[in-house]
């Protein structure tokens, strides 16, 4: 007989895209970065105001780039959370998990993350 209220083990339906930056850092905190956000609104109506880097030494360069900053501020809130991570051959920069039906990569997405990979490219 099957169970008819599974457990929520095994694969999830959670996808997140990694965009990957070849970089070797001697010190991999300096390349260490995450949004912070200001909104306004609530719940489905939440918007973005404004956007500050903070992390390492790369956060500085980041939060120097008004068009970049504008362009994660046109975005959705879950959208505008952005992370930058070392590895140990380069740099990961990615969003947040979402499931199969919310899961998409748009052209300003795939700028916004251009534009930070140039920077770490001349960091």
């Amino acid at each position: 007989m099957q169970d008819p209220n599974p457990l929520p083990w095994g694969a999830q339906d959670r996808f997140q895209a990694h965009y990957i930056v070849r970089k070797q850092s001697d010190d991999s905190i300096e390349l260490t970065a995450r949004t912070v956000l200001e909104t306004s609104g609530h719940f489905g109506s939440k918007k973005v105001t404004n956007v500050q880097w903070q992390g390492g030494k790369i956060a500085d360069t980041l939060n120097s780039d008004s068009i970049l900053n504008e362009l994660i501020a046109q975005q959705s809130v879950d959208d505008a959370i952005i992370t930058v991570d070392p590895t140990s051959k380069g740099v990961r920069i990615y969003g947040k998990w979402k499931n199969s039906f919310e899961f998409n990569v748009s052209k300003k997405q795939f700028e916004i993350f251009d534009k930070i990979a140039g920077h770490i490219k001349s960091f």
